[in-house]
């Protein structure tokens, strides 16, 4: 069980119920232009604004995770034993939690560490060194274009901690350990793994930018609000092993399940692991049918996973301006803002 301390590191809220999703950008997914939005002049012919066509966001988001597949209408075999794998998974996260996703145990302890300022920092550092490839993936992200002080490179823990401070060094670490945890080899599609990843770490790397309410957390839950997702593809990948050669997941209905049930399960997850109920109480918020989240962590998350998918919708040249003009209304920024950001989220 987590200490107290860590439970009040997290300003943990009592647990909610979580419902089932059927949309993270729920509200984001249709777009009808207002009746305000119609100039009517007074002339015998009226002139009338040409509204903006309606925006599936989470397709066309969906297409750059599966960029060779045609939706159709229609599940076929393949998809259907993803779908039965995934209402056994929700209905017993706890097997999921421990099978496909399983956190690793050190975790807790690090970031308990790391958020202490009065925690040892030989032991700290010792405890990371245990670790060989979570040392060499901290040195990456400190010397990543992105992320990196000063021209010279860090070449030690000790020194990354010096040069960046504790609460840098804890995102790193907390980072670094996410990445094995969402780990997925290229088997069958390649691209699939590497752009949820990346997506990931922009709404983490968003959601602190856009908060000053306890920016470590936000990170977190930005970091982890797709682990969802990548359970289910896991278990499409299980699925594939038994499927004809020909089956693809290219059914609109796939889509659907990918980018709403994973909500759920990521909410699910978050408990299974023992992280603070925080975590899951925002999750499960975002998870709510066809609503954005009014105040706290999760409508800071919900809309750094906009601007993140704007941004590599746009970058992959699908979004049109006038559609990225009406997504940013909805972000709650300006284009000038939007553009700063997509130029330090390309660098992902």
């Amino acid at each position: 069980m987590i200490s107290k301390a860590f439970k009040k590191l997290f300003n943990i809220r009592e647990q909610v119920v979580i419902e089932k999703p059927k949309s993270f950008s729920g509200s984001m997914e249709q777009f009808h232009p207002r009746q305000s939005d119609s100039i009517v002049a007074s002339r015998p012919q009226p002139v009338t604004q040409t509204p903006v066509a309606a925006i599936d966001l989470s397709a066309l988001f969906y297409s750059l995770l599966f960029p060779s597949t045609q939706l159709s209408g229609t599940a076929n075999e393949l998809e259907k034993n993803v779908f039965r794998r995934v209402e056994a998974a929700l209905a017993s996260p706890k097997a999921i939690a421990e099978r496909v996703l399983k956190l690793p145990t050190q975790v807790a302890a690090l970031d308990k560490q790391l958020a202490d300022e009065n925690s040892d920092t030989k032991a700290l550092l010792a405890l990371i060194e245990k670790d060989p490839v979570l040392s060499v993936e901290v040195l990456k992200l400190c010397n990543s274009p992105l992320f990196k002080r000063s021209d010279k490179e860090v070449t030690s823990l000790q020194q990354a901690l010096v040069q960046l401070g504790r609460e840098q060094m804890r995102r790193f670490v907390t980072t670094a350990m996410m990445r094995k945890v969402i780990d997925i080899q290229p088997i069958y599609f390649r691209r699939f793994g590497s752009q949820v990843w990346r997506h990931s770490m922009q709404v983490a790397y968003l959601s602190c930018e856009l908060t000053q309410d306890d920016p470590d957390t936000a990170f977190l839950l930005g970091l982890l609000h797709d682990v969802g997702k990548i359970a289910i593809f896991k278990l499409l990948l299980e699925a594939f092993k038994q499927a004809e050669p020909s089956e693809q997941p290219c059914s609109s209905l796939f889509r659907q399940v990918m980018t709403a049930k994973s909500l759920s399960l990521s909410a699910l997850l978050a408990r299974y692991w023992e992280l603070p109920s925080l975590f899951e109480s925002e999750l499960s918020r975002l998870a709510i049918v066809d609503s954005k989240p009014i105040g706290g962590h999760a409508e800071v998350v919900w809309r750094a996973n906009l601007i993140s998918e704007c941004s590599m919708l746009l970058e992959a040249g699908k979004l049109l301006p006038e559609q990225l003009d009406r997504l940013l209304i909805d972000a709650s920024i300006d284009s000038e803002t939007f553009e700063q950001m997509h130029q330090k989220l390309v660098q992902f």
